[in-house]
């Protein structure tokens, strides 16, 4: 369960999300209220976490970047929130040791979020995604459930800050992969990643579904 720290941040987020966006979020109603549950995302702008969080009607516990951890105030932050460090460059152990913790959380009935592009794209348009959440999702058999942020993208400089750019949450309905358990080949798991990727992509507007705007 979430600390006390990350509670407040997420919070005082919301505070400052209703003051400098004009934010809204459809399909609420779609989250199970119990279960282990992947959320997978697109990402754009550093904001996108914290607002997912705001807009989610269940704790979304995060897999994150080793380094980020290494500054004290935000380590601490992450630390309270109970994200899962991921050491994108580390020995092929230690990203098992990852999906291992990603795995267990799951089978505690709680809800993973998972940013499958891997990275940001700061334009707003979906890049291709990469296949841990989808391993993960096929292992663990767990349901899982496409979100997309729209707006976000407009968040450069300061001039964001007075003209409150209209940001939406779209959360979709629970689905599952099309196969799960068993030996994953790097094929299949291209094909199950396409599979989360259009889920997301289908809740965005036609000109952000990037390579999966067919």
């Amino acid at each position: 369960m979430p600390g006390l720290f990350a509670r407040f941040a997420v919070a005082a987020s919301r505070v400052l999300y209703n003051i400098f966006f004009n934010w809204s979020v459809t399909g609420r109603e779609n989250v199970p209220q119990c279960g282990a549950l992947v959320v997978v995302a697109n990402h754009v702008n550093f904001a996108d976490p914290a607002l997912l969080l705001c807009a989610f009607p269940r704790w979304v516990t995060y897999m994150a970047k080793e380094e980020l951890f290494r500054y004290p105030f935000l380590g601490a932050l992450l630390r309270s929130g109970g994200i899962l460090s991921v050491a994108r460059t580390g020995t092929v152990q230690e990203k098992r040791d990852a999906m291992r913790r990603a795995e267990e959380l799951l089978s505690q009935g709680h809800v993973l979020g998972v940013f499958p592009e891997g990275k940001r794209d700061r334009t707003g348009v979906l890049l291709p995604g990469k296949p841990g959440a989808a391993i993960l999702a096929a292992h663990s058999g767990a349901s899982l459930i496409a979100v997309a942020v729209s707006g976000t993208e407009q968040i450069r400089g300061l001039n964001w800050l007075w003209l409150r750019p209209t940001v939406t949450v779209t959360i979709g309905k629970p689905f599952r992969l099309s196969q799960t358990g068993g030996r994953i080949s790097r094929s299949r798991a291209t094909g199950l990643t396409d599979e989360i990727m259009r889920q997301i992509a289908a809740l965005l507007p036609k000109e952000q579904r990037g390579p999966y705007a067919d």
